[in-house]
């Protein structure tokens, strides 16, 4: 392996040096690069910074070891701005209170939304109001995760990507809320059986969720060294991971299936398959990434749908 005792940090559009690190310890991660860069450009801390080994290569990650580079004496190291940063919990806060926010406001058919004669006024369908109730603790639950369930590493994510983030949620919310709270809004066809079937499977899966959340926070604070991929416990909503590698994603989606089937409303479903399809995609490149990492990994497992996908 190479051992660089000297860094050079170029523009990665203008190839301009902007600083030049020396006596550099090969040991030293990309991270403490980050921060050594740092106190020389007070401005751009290190979440805002993305050093590539190539204008147009992959961002180096923070935890990569500068001898293991492939790099000579002289390590070249391309800098680019990433741009204002938000720590996760302050992304799903955000995300999350506004979207639960968003759904009140016609729930309480708050003016000028409806025509002022249902101002203020409530649906006489219970279902209606179970709906709020899902809806509100979906997002509550969300939340309580966020403050005590979720583990994040130093994390962040762009100012930009969070504004684009905000306006799925906070615009679906208000897109659902709109149809299931409108006066004209009709309850499902097949009445108050409909709704009892829908509302046990949202409840199965939102114990299934919180559950599956709970189980990957243990594993990466149990003291285990070794990383490991997560497995079933004695918990029975955990079983899933015999079948799946992310069945967190598995059960929300079985949880807006739900809402859809509860409220028979079509925006609910359009949501739901929008939801579908990205989580699909973020469940694909964890699968992907447990079988690079573990020679072990279990065959049998898909990303998110049991046998099939």
């Amino acid at each position: 392996f190479s051992r660089a005792a000297f860094v050079e940090v170029l523009d990665a559009t203008t190839k301009e040096q902007l600083c030049f690190l020396d006596k550099v310890d090969p040991h030293s991660t990309i991270g403490d690069i980050k921060s050594l860069f740092y106190k020389s450009y007070p401005q751009w801390y290190p979440a805002r910074q993305a050093l590539r080994l190539d204008t147009r290569g992959k961002s180096l990650r923070d935890d990569e070891i500068l001898q293991n580079l492939p790099v000579g004496t002289t390590a070249t190291m391309y800098f680019k701005d990433l741009g204002p940063q938000l720590g996760w919990t302050t992304v799903f806060f955000a995300e999350y209170i506004g979207a639960l926010l968003t759904y009140l406001v016609f729930f309480f058919r708050v003016p000028y939304i409806y025509s002022h004669t249902y101002a203020l006024t409530s649906s006489p369908h219970p279902v209606v109001t179970l709906a709020c109730v899902c809806h509100t603790f979906h997002y509550v639950k969300r939340l309580m995760e966020t403050i005590f369930v979720h583990r994040f590493s130093h994390g962040t994510m762009p100012l930009r990507t969070i504004v684009k983030n905000c306006a799925y949620y906070w615009g679906f919310s208000a897109w659902l809320a709109y149809y299931i709270n409108h006066p004209l809004y009709t309850p499902p066809s097949y009445g108050e059986l409909q709704v009892k079937y829908a509302l046990f499977t949202f409840a199965m899966c939102e114990i299934g969720n919180l559950s599956i959340h709970m189980s990957l926070s243990n594993l990466r604070t149990d003291g285990f060294r070794v990383r490991r991929f997560p497995t079933p416990t004695k918990n029975p909503f955990t079983w899933l991971f015999f079948f799946v590698s992310c069945p967190n994603y598995t059960y929300e989606v079985g949880a807006w299936l739900s809402f859809t089937v509860m409220t028979q409303c079509l925006p609910v479903a359009i949501y739901t398959l929008f939801g579908f399809i990205q989580m699909t995609i973020w469940a694909k490149v964890k699968h992907r990434a447990y079988i690079r990492e573990f020679k072990d990994y279990p065959s049998v497992r898909t990303a998110i749908i049991p046998l099939i996908l």
